[in-house]
């Protein structure tokens, strides 16, 4: 691997010098952290990781390698990792390739060597903030010159999304569902295929009739990157759908279903990111361990006097986590049943959308009218 010296600059005017591995080029991102013990390869690779660079609090990344089978888009997009220790030359026999090999192909930069616990902190106390990873030897002065002159981003989703309609098939299915990809895992799409579903995944801007023309028995929105209020096709979409479909939301794809119906969305002030976060079913009593990765949340106020009914909330800081409204066949869940990586407690979540397609059917459902 090329030895690079690199550095790490905040908006805040934090600087850390390191070793840089991956992708040798300059990127702006937003820095937030994510505790997860596991799982860097599918960190790297989802999508909803557009524009941010990931640090992680796990101090030792890159020991197991990468394998092809374990990748959530076949184009990672992150802006770029954050590490304690990288170890290049890992231990398992299913690796293909290294992390820094991967991220050098996609030209993904990223700096190790220096203080996480400390950026863990900082970014705790002061909120989510751009950075810069640029060469060590750039002033300082001209290294926050670059950062404040990279305008935010707000077309992730555009970025991320596909460009023309794909399938993923399975054998002996039951039911065809049309996934929305803002930005999809392919986990999620493997968790449907296991439940015996052919998904078509389309554009995120795909119109509602071209939806509909497909018949599909549900419809699922995706995780996705960036703020909610910037995919004003996916919320009309919704509007243009429920009643019509069985609509099951993930992430973003929840997000969306909630401002559709009247609620509102925030910025939180650094995220939830990791396989570690526990969330109550207030229709069961029961406590799931969740795996989350996103940086807005509905506001739990803002959904009373909507047709929607809070489902799940986290018990660290009780934001909302999952609603549904029966009368309009809609579930959602802001965190990630289909746990790439993270526990397995939620995976329940896609059955549910089974049995809702197949009363949805049963009756006639109107996509079949």
């Amino acid at each position: 691997m090329k030895q690079m010296r690199k550095q790490l600059v905040c908006e805040n005017g934090a600087r850390f010098v390191g070793q840089g591995f991956g992708a040798d080029v300059e990127r702006v991102a937003e820095l937030v952290f994510s505790t997860a013990m596991v799982g860097y390869q599918e960190i790297l690779s989802d999508l909803s990781c557009c524009g941010q660079m990931v640090c992680m609090t796990y101090p030792l990344i890159g020991n197991y390698g990468l394998a092809d089978e374990d990748f959530e888009t076949k184009a990672p997009n992150i802006g770029g990792f954050i590490v304690r220790e990288y170890n290049d030359n890992p231990s398992n026999y299913r690796y293909t390739k290294t992390l820094s090999e991967e991220m050098e192909e996609d030209g993904i930069p990223g700096i190790s060597g220096v203080d996480t616990r400390m950026i863990t902190r900082m970014i705790r106390d002061e909120g989510a903030m751009r950075a810069i990873i640029t060469d060590a030897d750039v002033p300082f002065d001209e290294a926050m010159a670059r950062l404040r002159a990279e305008p935010p981003m707000h077309d992730h989703v555009r970025r991320v999304s596909c460009k023309k309609i794909w399938y993923s098939r399975t054998s002996n299915p039951r039911y065809n569902v049309v996934a929305v990809d803002c930005g999809i895992k392919h986990s999620i799409i493997r968790s449907l295929n296991n439940c015996k579903c052919n998904v078509t995944i389309v554009p995120y801007n795909t119109p509602a009739e071209t939806i509909l023309a497909l018949r599909p028995d549900g419809l699922f929105l995706s995780n996705g990157p960036g703020n909610p209020e910037d995919v004003p096709e996916v919320i009309e979409l919704v509007r243009a759908l429920q009643g019509k479909l069985p609509i099951f939301g993930i992430c973003l794809g929840y997000q969306c279903i909630s401002l559709a119906n009247g609620a509102k969305a925030y910025k939180m002030k650094f995220g939830h990111r990791g396989g570690n976060h526990p969330v109550k079913n207030l229709l069961t009593g029961k406590i799931e361990v969740t795996a989350q990765n996103h940086s807005y949340a509905i506001d739990v106020d803002s959904l009373k006097g909507t047709p929607l009914e809070l489902t799940h909330i986290n018990l660290l800081d009780n934001t909302a986590e999952g609603i549904r409204c029966k009368a309009q066949n809609l579930l959602a869940v802001q965190y990630h049943p289909e746990s790439c990586p993270g526990p397995q407690d939620s995976g329940y979540l896609f059955g549910n959308f089974i049995d809702t397609m197949q009363a949805f059917k049963e009756q006639g459902g109107a996509a079949h009218a």
